[in-house]
């Protein structure tokens, strides 16, 4: 079952503007077990979307030059408590 997309609460720049965050894919090969590739996500950009350690995400292919990343049951964002 694929999941409603979440429309986000403001506009996404589409120009130059636009802070980009670039990342480097990186290999680790094991004895005895397959190559693994790797992206990291730049801190300041898993700061400004709320990541989470262990938070699932799921890729989408788009086309063989855009990728989407899906949040897997990404946490609603904490409420500030009243004191």
């Amino acid at each position: 079952m694929e999941r409603k997309q979440r429309r986000l609460p403001f506009k996404v720049a589409k120009n130059s503007t636009q802070v980009p965050f670039e990342m480097k894919l990186q290999v680790i090969r094991s004895k005895g077990r397959a190559t693994r590739l790797f992206v990291n996500v730049p801190l300041a950009l898993a700061a400004a979307l709320d990541m989470q350690p262990g938070e699932r995400l799921r890729w989408q292919l788009l086309n063989r030059s855009d990728l989407r990343l899906i949040r897997l049951g990404a946490l609603a964002p904490e409420k500030p408590s009243k004191k």
